[in-house]
């Protein structure tokens, strides 16, 4: 009898729970579009309170670095200390900032508003990581790129929104979005009653432990390899801060179009992008996550830098297309690999690729907002669309064979769903 409840046991744990996946990533989906309608409003922003580029960037700053400094340290308190019911907290947080930017009077308080709304995201993203690594099962890949698709999708829909709510209605109409954030407080409530149901706590890892502190030449290989995620990420993610940011203020003047106009270029490399997410994972767990990570670095790097050159809107939607889908491809996939480098610490990884992904954007948002502002908008799109050839650097990492070598010799799971 025991032999076969350990069987069960072990089936349930190579399972994936796929209704589990849907419920994060529709929140996911919630929390990313209500966080993405803050660069998507830029262009009302900037004409409504008379706000320079600078001022731009530094909100997208405020936004990103406040995820950027939490999202870790929330990974590294919940891998010894899980919290479960921290998910619908971190809703609260969104709501707030939600209906603070709506009737923000000054720049101050939309700063603060959108701090708000950081802290929520820093919350959702590493907490919803470890959800969908518990939930996974044997296909990890797979359950990321669920999990990340409700968020690219977001994305997608925040330019369309700003378009047919913020045009027409101004920044007063983003208090609709806290239908948003009360539908996802809802749901995160019932994820976290899952998570808590469902968690087996693991034994402390022992401070001289493999993956705690790597000793040797597999601490060598875990350095280099993080240390090409992080560079992966900041080609990744400043590249993404310039389109989302500045693209707009670029196609309007190029192209004479409208803001509304421009916005459908931005959602057809969002919507691209989520489709990309969709597809991503489980390609890497057929073809190999290196290989992916790769592809979805180098390969943007043919179509950025034809970008600048387009000399319609069609062609840079089409352009833009490519972009996204092939871009934002492989972030699933370094999550998912970045956790096999750390299978101890789960949740600190996840918080700190997230955490460096939204960090990198921030300081990119306003490191690009002082150069837009001095030497034009015109620069910006053209240096960032070098920025994927940094994708080269995917070939020093460890083959997908050493990495699961290296994730065997130190693998403790985080929790495992019951049998």
């Amino acid at each position: 009898m025991s032999s076969a409840t350990a069987s069960v046991g072990q089936q349930a744990r190579h399972m994936t729970v796929f209704s589990v996946l849907f419920m994060i990533s529709s929140v996911h989906l919630l929390n990313d579009a209500i966080q993405s309608v803050v660069p998507a409003m830029f262009p009302i922003l900037h004409e409504s309170l008379n706000l320079s580029f600078s001022q731009i960037g530094l909100i997208g700053f405020a936004l990103n670095v406040t995820a950027s400094i939490l999202q870790p340290l929330i990974g590294l308190y919940t891998d010894t200390r899980p919290k479960p019911y921290l998910l619908p907290i971190g809703i609260l947080f969104t709501l707030a900032g939600v209906v603070g930017l709506a009737f923000a009077p000054t720049f101050f308080y939309i700063m603060l508003s959108v701090i708000l709304i950081g802290i929520g995201s820093s919350v959702l993203h590493p907490e919803s990581s470890r959800v969908a690594y518990l939930a996974a099962g044997n296909r990890r890949g797979l359950a990321q790129s669920i999990f990340q698709v409700g968020g690219n999708m977001g994305q997608a829909l925040a330019p369309v929104m700003t378009a047919l709510i913020f045009v027409p209605l101004g920044q007063k109409g983003i208090v609709w979005f806290a239908i948003a954030a009360i539908v996802a407080l809802i749901i995160q409530t019932k994820v976290a009653h899952w998570y808590k149901a469902n968690l087996v706590a693991r034994p402390k890892a022992s401070k001289g432990g493999a993956a705690a502190q790597p000793a040797g030449a597999r601490g060598a290989i875990v350095g280099v390899s993080m240390t090409i995620l992080l560079m992966l990420l900041f080609s990744k993610f400043v590249y993404v801060a310039s389109m989302t940011g500045f693209y707009s203020f670029y196609a309007i003047d190029r192209f004479g179009i409208s803001v509304d106009q421009a916005q459908l270029i931005l959602f057809a490399l969002l919507f691209a992008g989520m489709a990309g997410t969709f597809f991503g994972g489980p390609l890497a767990d057929r073809l190999g996550r290196r290989n992916m990570i790769w592809f979805s670095i180098l390969g943007t790097a043919p179509f950025s830098l034809l970008l600048p050159y387009a000399n319609s809107m069609l062609w840079a939607i089409v352009l833009c297309i490519f972009i996204g889908f092939i871009l934002m491809s492989g972030f699933s996939v370094i999550v998912v690999y970045a956790q096999e480098l750390f299978p101890n610490k789960v949740g600190t990884v996840s918080g700190l690729v997230f955490g460096v992904s939204f960090g990198l954007g921030g300081v990119g948002s306003a490191v690009l907002g002082k150069v837009a502002d001095v030497s034009g908008i015109d620069l910006v799109i053209q240096v960032c669309a070098y920025l994927p050839l940094l994708g080269l650097l995917a070939a020093f990492l460890p083959t997908d064979r050493k990495l699961h070598a290296l994730s065997a010799g130190s693998d403790s799971t985080t929790g495992a769903i019951k049998g």
